[in-house]
């Protein structure tokens, strides 16, 4: 009972510890009442050694009375391992030491096994830094507003210990004291009026110290009144004087309070062309007023002043606000940049002449120049020639008679023109260059190179064009153009409208004497990239082992480059993928080695030296067969053909062949017997058979001509016909009641037929030749002969068949 006692108060112990560590409310050590940390110093310099123990007393420790006490160490909660030994008075105590405690802070615990567990029993908490690092940099000004002196200093390394920042000072006989201390770790701060001796020098520090050490920056020694800070001065008044000259006047106003101290003042200037200020130095800052000269005509300019006392530590106050102010004009100076083109205008006597020239700089315009004034002649005193352009544009075409060689411009603003400048018109006749190229200089630039002639040069032009799929000639851009003027120079930079992933045309003139060279061309890029996109393919051919592609060559725009080359390529399915690279040069190209009658797909790669781009894809399928075989197939057919032709035209020809191919079945339209008609026909009926009746047909009367003895009827040419005997009687059909139709007469040299009603013949009447069994003689005894066959003798049975085929 009495050791679960002990056991509950040792667990509300630990609760108690175990609550006071969630809040966080450590001190630098803590301990049990039976056990106790102590370190050899909580604050050390980081990477040296930490000596720790903790001393175990048993009696005070309930539940630890009995048994082996084991003592262990956790830095943080990492273990660590200590030496343990029995101290006086039956305590236990271990020894701890780190040999370098390389952590900027840390906890130290000391802890004790109890059932099994690691109870924490004691902390120490150990911080490690640096000493302080000297502060670097410090500088004061007195604020003339409130006479507060602030100085501002940079602080070194961090120590990684609490550190304190004061700054001090001391009189020449006063001990030091501390000035003010800065707040919230900033590295500067404010020395009150109260405190400070103005007019005498001064000992300014700063002081940094923390638990390993204190360092001071380097002492300052002032007077505060020398590293006071004006206020600027005011810009009350700049005028021109005198006037056509280059210098103005300039009036300003010292802040208040400073009008009793020496003042030395700067004063700054700058055009919107300047790359840099302009300063004036040495200016009184009590005269307020100075005089300068240098300025250019018709600019304007940025003024703007400051001040400080005229001593060496003197701080300068800010820059004044700043005040414009444009000088008056002048009349434009210098010489411009002509260039020109001329040719006959047609049959008139007179030239058409392009002039171009660049606008003057602002240091030769001396204003804004309102225009530009071309005459064909000098400009004398008393006596202005005539005016052939006026314009404001720095290009101008315009006639001139044929022959004039010279031509004079001028430019001229409000306070005058400039003196004229002579353009001769030379003819373009000379040398050549014999090399020129271009390389990018960047996205809006572009380097010219050039070999120089082997004649002395006066300067070169260059022209340049961007080229676009609607022109493309050089020409129509009147600023795209500059004149080099050292002779001897073979590089240029152009700089003007020059855009990324565009082509552009460049001209190079050299300018000799008496003479313009001819021009010599290149293209060249700023900058490329891929295509836009790539031409379309069209199919202008296929057969079955090749097939001829063709494209457009894209337009200049979408190009972003030179194209290097074109690459072709073709699959029947994802894995069986060919190629070809075609010369950009080309556009066109067969593909050779395809599959007959097979479905291919084809696109285009167009490609600069930036990167390529894919085309659109073409579907296309191989024939079976190419056109040679076609052709021969068709030849052979028409042979064939023609053989035919051939074969029915020769059986046509042959009677022989014809009859026995082709038989002659006689008409009975055109039957002999059709003339034999009696003048009047009895009145006899006519019994006709039924239409699927075999047997013969009922004949009235019959009539039996003569032929002559010995030859068979129908075997020899038709003699002139004879009177007949007798008037034949006809055959007749009943085709009505009381009306009697003529069918046929049969005569000894033939048979004629009459033409029967519209209706077809009786179906027993058909095919009767193909009756029977083949024989050369029919079931009547009658030959097969032409009268023979005649479908109407089928019902005759008359005697005497002999006599009639004879």
């Amino acid at each position: 009972m009495a050791k679960r006692s002990a056991g509950t108060l040792f667990l509300l112990q630990l609760s108690l510890l175990l609550l006071l560590c969630l809040g966080g409310e450590w001190g630098p050590s803590w301990t049990l009442g039976c056990a106790s940390v102590a370190v050899g110093s909580p604050i050390v310099p980081l990477g040296s050694a930490v000596t720790a123990s903790c001393t175990i007393q048993r009696k005070l420790c309930h539940g630890l009375e009995q048994g082996k006490v084991q003592i262990s160490w956790m830095l943080d909660n990492k273990p660590v391992a200590g030496s343990q030994h029995q101290g006086p008075g039956g305590t236990e105590v271990s020894n701890l030491t780190l040999p370098q405690f390389n952590r900027t802070q840390a906890r130290l615990w000391c802890c004790v096994e109890w059932n099994g567990t690691k109870q924490r029993v004691g902390m120490a908490e150990i911080r490690a830094g640096y000493p302080p690092a000297k502060p670097l940099n410090l500088s004061c000004v007195l604020n003339l507003s409130d006479y507060g002196l602030t100085c501002q200093w940079e602080l070194g390394a961090n120590s990684h210990l609490p550190t304190s920042v004061t700054l001090k000072f001391a009189g020449s006989r006063a001990q030091a004291v501390t000035g003010c201390t800065p707040q919230g770790g900033r590295s500067h701060c404010t020395v009150p009026r109260r405190l400070l001796q103005l007019y005498r020098e001064m000992e300014i520090w700063v002081s940094v110290t923390n638990a390993l050490g204190t360092a001071e920056s380097q002492h300052l020694c002032i007077d505060p009144m020398d590293v006071a800070k004006l206020d600027p001065p005011i810009l009350q008044s700049i005028q021109s004087i005198p006037f056509q000259t280059d210098c103005i006047a300039l009036a300003w106003e010292v802040a208040q309070g400073t009008e009793h101290m020496e003042l030395q003042c700067e004063l700054r200037y700058r055009a919107p062309e300047d790359p840099a200020w302009g300063l004036v130095t040495g200016i009184i800052g009590q005269a307020g007023t100075t005089r300068h000269c240098g300025f250019h005509f018709g600019t304007r300019y940025h003024f703007q002043m400051r001040c400080r006392r005229n001593s060496a530590l003197g701080y300068w106050s800010e820059w004044s606000q700043g005040r414009y102010y444009t000088t008056h004009e002048k009349a434009p100076t210098g010489k411009l940049d002509t260039w020109w083109g001329a040719r006959p205008a047609g049959a008139g006597g007179q030239l058409e002449v392009q002039l171009r020239w660049k606008a003057p700089g602002w240091r030769e315009a001396n204003g804004r120049v309102l225009g530009y004034r071309i005459t064909l002649s000098p400009r004398r005193r008393g006596r202005d020639p005539p005016t052939v352009c006026n314009t404001t544009h720095t290009h101008c075409n315009f006639s001139a008679p044929v022959g004039t060689r010279r031509v004079y411009l001028s430019a001229y603003n409000a306070a005058g023109e400039s003196a004229a400048t002579e353009v001769v018109l030379l003819e373009r006749k000379g040398q050549p260059l014999s090399g020129l190229w271009a390389v990018p200089g960047g996205e809006h630039s572009l380097w010219v190179h050039w070999e120089a002639p082997l004649a002395p040069v006066a300067a070169y032009v260059l022209e340049w064009q961007r080229v676009t799929s609607v022109t493309s000639e050089p020409g129509h851009c009147s600023t795209c153009w500059q004149m080099e003027h050292d002779g001897a120079a073979t590089t240029a930079l152009i700089q003007d409208g020059i855009e990324p992933f565009q082509r552009y045309n460049i001209s190079l003139y050299p300018l000799y004497k008496d003479a313009v060279g001819v021009p010599i061309h290149t293209a060249a890029y700023s900058q490329e990239k891929a295509p836009s996109h790539a031409p379309k393919l069209h199919l202008r051919s296929i057969s079955k082992s090749e097939a001829e592609l063709c494209w457009e060559s894209m337009p200049v725009e979408m190009q972003n480059g030179f194209i290097t080359s074109y690459t072709i390529f073709w699959a029947t399915n994802i894995a069986d993928v060919s190629s070809a690279t075609v010369n950009p040069s080309l556009s066109s190209f067969v593909i050779r080695g395809l599959k007959p009658s097979t479905l291919y797909k084809v696109h285009i790669m167009a490609s600069t030296a930036a990167g390529s781009t894919n085309g659109t894809s073409l579907t296309l399928v191989t024939t079976v067969l190419d056109d040679t075989e076609i052709q021969f197939l068709f030849l052979t057919l028409g042979l064939a053909f023609v053989l035919l032709i051939l074969l029915l035209i020769c059986f046509q020809k042959n009677e022989r062949m014809k009859e026995q191919l082709w038989p002659s079945v006689p008409d009975p339209a055109n039957s002999s017997l059709g003339k034999w008609v009696p003048a009047a026909l009895p009145q006899e009926p006519l019994l006709v058979p039924g239409a699927r009746e075999p047997g013969p047909a009922a004949i009235s009367t019959v009539t039996v001509l003569e032929g002559a003895p010995g030859k068979q009827l129908g075997k020899e040419p038709p003699a002139p016909p004879a009177a007949p005997p007798a008037l034949a009687r006809p055959y007749v059909r009943q085709e009505g009641p009381g009306e009697p139709v003529q069918y046929a007469r049969v005569g000894g040299a033939g048979y004629r037929g009459q033409r029967l009603l519209p209706e077809p013949a009786p179906r027993f009447y058909e095919n009767l030749r193909g009756r029977g069994d083949g024989a050369a003689w029919g079931d009547w005894g009658f030959p097969e002969e032409p009268p023979a066959t005649f479908p109407l003798l089928q019902g005759l049975r008359i005697g005497g068949a002999e006599e009639l085929h004879e």
